[in-house]
């Protein structure tokens, strides 16, 4: 199970922004976020630094997603 994870998020973190409509990155944050939770459950367990590095490597690329969707204040 933690192999499935691990690859899953790799294929995630690889996986291009660019060319990405809205829904797509609303798509890929909800996936990030599952991704996160689930290692998590894993990481609360075993305390193994490399699910602790896979989560906060996730976490940045959901945060640049996020950053997208919300867009630039127009002030």
């Amino acid at each position: 199970m933690t192999q499935d994870l691990l690859s899953k998020a790799e294929e995630f973190e690889s996986r291009s922004l660019s060319h990405m409509s809205t829904s797509d990155r609303v798509e890929a944050s909800r996936e990030a976020k599952k991704l996160i939770l689930s290692i998590n459950e894993i990481y609360k367990k075993t305390k193994d630094s490399k699910l602790m590095e896979t989560m906060k490597s996730l976490t940045e690329k959901k945060r640049k997603i996020e950053k997208r969707l919300k867009g630039n204040p127009l002030v």
